[in-house]
C-alpha cells in the first residue's frame, strides 16, 4: 500500500485528483468506481476544475457508484443518484447513460443486487475512490461483512446512521438499509486510491494499514490488493 500524508483537506483532495485525472488521460476510455460522502467532494471539485481549465474529456469514461440508499428515489436531495449529479457529473462532459448506480427504490431488492453485479462483471473500474468510515467500512461493508461478498443489501449499523445523520434534518430521517458493491466488488478494481480526512478517522486508517486482516473491519482487506494508494491528511494519518 502506497501512504501519502498531506497537510490538510485541500492538499489531499488535489493529490487523489491527479492521480484519478492521470488514469483517464493514459486511457479516455476508462472505468471510475466512485464514492459519495464528504470524503471525496474535494477530490470530485478538483476534477471539475481540470476539466474546466485543461479540457480533459469524460465523454468515453464509464462509471460505478460503490452504494445507494434502500427507498430514496434518485431524486431526492439525499440519494447518491443526486449527489453524484450535483458534485461531478452534472459539471463534466460524461454521458450520463454511462454513470451506474444501484437504484434503491427497486421493488425486487435481490434482483436489483444480481442487475449490478452484472454490470460490475462488465465495467472493472481502472481506479476505484474509497472512503473509510469510523468504524472501518469501505462502501456500505459493516463490520462483519464477509470478505467474498459481493452487491448485497446492508443494515446499516448505529454507527454508520449516526455518522450520516448530519446530512438530514434528524437521524430518523436517515434511511436504515442500503445497496452496496461487496467487497469483493471492490477488490475487483485494477486500482484503488482512498481519501481520508481528520483524527476521527486515524483508529480506523492504523487497523486498516497495521492491524489484522479481519471481516471486523472491512477495510483491512486492502492490504491483500496489489495497486491501493491512501491519500491522507495528517490527522487521519497520526496513529500510523
Amino acid at each position: 500500500m502506497k501512504i501519502i500524508v498531506t497537510e490538510n483537506y485541500d492538499e489531499m483532495s488535489k493529490k487523489a485528483a491527479e492521480i484519478i485525472i492521470d488514469v483517464i488521460k493514459n486511457n479516455p476510455n476508462a472505468v471510475l468506481g466512485l464514492a459519495t460522502g464528504s470524503s471525496p467532494i474535494g477530490t470530485y471539485r478538483n476534477m471539475i476544475n481540470d476539466h474546466k481549465e485543461n479540457g480533459t474529456s469524460y465523454k468515453n469514461v464509464s462509471t460505478v457508484n460503490l452504494d445507494e440508499y434502500v427507498s430514496l428515489d434518485k431524486d431526492h436531495d439525499q440519494s447518491y443518484a443526486y449527489f453524484m449529479r450535483k458534485n461531478l457529473f452534472d459539471e463534466l462532459d460524461i454521458d450520463q447513460t454511462n454513470t451506474h448506480l444501484p437504484c434503491g427504490t427497486a421493488k425486487d431488492l435481490a434482483k436489483e443486487c444480481d442487475r449490478y453485479n452484472g454490470i460490475l462483471a462488465k465495467l472493472v473500474p481502472d481506479v476505484q475512490v474509497l472512503g473509510i468510515g469510523s468504524n472501518g467500512h469501505i462502501g456500505f461493508n459493516e463490520p462483519g461483512t464477509p470478505l467474498d461478498s459481493v452487491t448485497h443489501v446492508v443494515d446499516l449499523t448505529e454507527s454508520t446512521i449516526k455518522d450520516n445523520s448530519r446530512l438530514f434534518a434528524s437521524v430518523d430521517e436517515v434511511p436504515k438499509q442500503a445497496l452496496s458493491m461487496g467487497i469483493k466488488n471492490i477488490m475487483q478494481a485494477k486500482s484503488i486510491v482512498m481519501v481520508v480526512s481528520g483524527k476521527n478517522k486515524a483508529e480506523a486508517v492504523k487497523g486498516m494499514v497495521n492491524g489484522e486482516i479481519t471481516p471486523e473491519l472491512p477495510a483491512s482487506v486492502l492490504q491483500l490488493h496489489p495497486f491501493v494508494t491512501l491519500v491522507c491528511d495528517k490527522g487521519a494519518a497520526s496513529l500510523l
